[in-house]
């Protein structure tokens, strides 16, 4: 198979979807990889380290998708990709498909084979491929945090750790899942007071028992949402519904009730944000206030990291990939269930039902 590897487009990401070594694997399992030129530079990888592990360096961006049978990126397809989308084309990266009608629809219409990162699903409901960039998103959220609190931020003007006879920073998690435990790591690691809030009890008991009893757990409810919410001087929002649009637990009724310089971290942006008034920022701009709250919701917080990203990244997606394109999509889906739920759209059909919902297109089972 050959598989393409673009520059990415999307402001200010600098992530690439597969590291030196993953193309190495890829190219003595007998696939060809084109690499744009320099598109691992942002990650710290020179197009020579590409040379040696046997890609194929193209200049041109349209020159990969016009040739690849797979093209593997990190960030979804953005419009200038569009009309380089070419019918039966494998496309495999977090597409976020349930926040992104019209990028549903131009799949839909180019006939794809969209196969996304954040759907792949295992038996168990684990995540694999949302895993690590959810882990680095939750460790980034409170950095993140922090800048906003700060004065020149539009924030209150409190340090997280506080300091001797001065109270910490009260931190609130919403959402126990990956992203929020390595949010807890780092809140604790900072010596902020932290709570978090979820559902399943069973996973809380589990953070409780990791955590040691550093963080307070507790079950969610409107009720309780709301009293942690005006308590709060930093919320990390992080929930998620696989393949599907985010709940608004936030609504601006309740954001009013906050403390003024206040702040929040929307995680969940990438599935449309947790939060009433969240919509997406980038890393150049990424604040903004509203109702005297900050609202960090950069919606690719790991390209913050790209050396960091990518290795984790590829470290995911690297033996899927290998499978699709050992067997083809078709065999693939058959005979990998985990597959088979990663499929979004194919040629034509929407086959994941969260997505059609959020997005009001028809549901094709596969």
């Amino acid at each position: 198979m050959i598989i393409g590897i673009p520059t990415e487009v999307k402001v200010a990401e600098k992530r690439v979807a597969v590291t030196p070594s993953g193309v190495r694997t890829l190219v003595q399992n007998g696939h060809t990889v084109l690499l744009q030129s320099n598109a691992g530079f942002g990650s710290g990888f020179p197009n020579e380290q590409y040379i040696q592990a046997g890609a194929k360096i193209i200049v041109h961006q349209r020159d990969i998708w016009a040739d690849a049978h797979m093209i593997m990126k990190v960030k979804e397809p953005l419009p200038i990709e569009y009309d380089l989308m070419r019918e039966d084309q494998i496309i495999f990266t977090y597409l976020h498909l349930a926040a992104a009608r019209e990028l549903a629809e131009k799949m839909v219409e180019k006939k794809v084979v969209g196969i996304a990162y954040e759907t792949i699903q295992t038996d168990s409901g684990a995540l694999p491929l949302l895993a690590p960039m959810s882990a680095v998103a939750g460790r980034l959220s409170i950095q993140a945090g922090a800048y906003c609190l700060e004065a020149k931020s539009g924030g209150m003007g409190v340090l997280l750790s506080g300091v001797p006879g001065v109270r910490p920073a009260y931190v609130v998690i919403i959402g126990a899942g990956v992203s929020g435990l390595h949010a807890c790591f780092s809140a604790v690691g900072t010596g902020a007071r932290v709570t978090i809030l979820d559902i399943n009890q069973e996973r809380l008991d589990y953070i409780n028992d990791v955590m040691r009893g550093s963080v307070t757990t507790l079950m969610n409810n409107e009720g309780i949402l709301e009293e942690e919410i005006i308590k709060a001087d930093l919320i990390v929002c992080s929930v998620l519904i696989p393949g599907a649009a985010a709940p608004k637990l936030i609504s601006r009724k309740l954001l009013k009730k906050m403390k003024p310089g206040a702040a929040i971290v929307d995680i969940s942006i990438d599935q449309g944000g947790a939060c009433e008034t969240s919509h997406p920022t980038t890393h150049e701009n990424p604040t903004y206030v509203e109702e005297n709250v900050v609202h960090y919701c950069v919606n690719n917080m790991p390209g913050a990291v790209p050396r960091t990203a990518t290795m984790a990244l590829t470290n995911a997606t690297l033996p899927y990939a290998l499978e699709i394109a050992n067997s083809g999509y078709e065999r693939a889906m058959k005979e990998n269930p985990q597959i088979a739920r990663g499929m979004n759209v194919i040629k034509g059909d929407v086959v994941y039902k969260a997505v059609a919902e959020s997005v009001g297109l028809p549901y094709t089972p596969i």
